[in-house]
């Protein structure tokens, strides 16, 4: 019997649309040998009839931060999600990463808040630093993220995160980690290029697999202990800091995009992880 998994897309009309098709092409091969059919689905309209369904590509949801809370916390428990409604509700916004602070993991310094002018200028005062980075609490791929100078005019917002700039992202790079069900799976190394700070392939960053040493897999497995749930899949995106150790930028458990282009395996092992959830609860 084949099931069907219905799959978190972006709203209609978007401008995710196109992109978000094409990344899931890559699946549905690796899907349909473990015996699941991909049944795309806007995430706006909520749960479908699959028997399970899939958040990777539930692009945008940060443009309607509104919905999309409304959408998770009506979840039908019969309708399993994955990463479960509460994972997603958690990672939504970046001040999850207070927690992960209090529970021993080593974030990149950050203060929360209302970024202005008052408070840009006591951040640099407070990091010591000639480059600060402000982005909002909630966003994807770099949304409404800046980097500012000292003097620079700062556009207020009222949720923010205001972090020292840190070289390392175009030196050694931004190191990112990922789990399927629970356990490392790849790892790929994120470089800024061309004077920017940001990563993503838009803005010039270059991806590349590699294999992390001890320590960046330590901060990976505390992270990955400290979560609220087991992820079905998530990425831990580190960071060297000043001090010269490695310290957490963020966790993505709603919409990562897990690179299987330099890691073809890894639709088979979500097929299979996924497989496994979905017979563990039929039991």
């Amino acid at each position: 019997m084949t099931r069907r998994i219905d799959v978190l897309m972006p709203v209609s009309g978007s401008p995710y649309d196109a992109a978000a098709a094409a990344a899931l092409a890559p699946y549905r091969a690796a899907f349909a040998a473990a015996g699941m059919a991909l049944a795309p689905r806007p995430w706006d309209l909520g749960p479908g009839d699959g028997d399970a369904a899939l958040a990777l590509f539930a692009w945008g949801y940060h443009f309607d931060v509104a919905r999309w809370d409304a959408v998770l916390a009506a979840w039908p428990e019969e309708r399993p999600l994955f990463n479960p409604p509460a994972l997603l509700a958690w990672n939504t916004r970046k001040t999850y990463l207070l927690a992960l602070e209090a529970a021993g993991i080593a974030i990149v310094p950050s203060r929360f808040g209302r970024a202005d002018e008052a408070s840009v200028i006591a951040a640099f005062d407070a990091f010591g630093c000639d480059a600060l980075v402000v982005k909002p609490q909630i966003s994807a791929g770099s949304h409404e993220t800046i980097r500012v100078k000292r003097g620079d005019r700062v556009a207020p917002q009222d949720a923010a995160i205001i972090q020292p700039f840190l070289p390392a992202i175009a030196e050694e790079g931004e190191l990112s980690l990922f789990a399927i069900d629970g356990t490392f799976s790849h790892a790929a190394r994120k470089v800024a290029s061309g004077g920017d700070f940001r990563i993503q392939p838009q803005f010039g960053g270059r991806f590349s697999r590699y294999a992390p040493d001890a320590e960046a897999r330590g901060v990976f497995d505390a992270v990955l202990a400290a979560l609220p749930a087991r992820p079905l899949y998530a990425r831990v995106d580190l960071l060297r800091s000043a001090n010269g150790k490695l310290a957490l930028m963020e966790v993505e458990a709603i919409e990562p995009d897990l690179y299987p282009d330099i890691a073809p395996e890894v639709p088979a092992l979500l097929a299979a992880a996924l497989a496994r959830r979905i017979g563990a609860r039929a039991q």
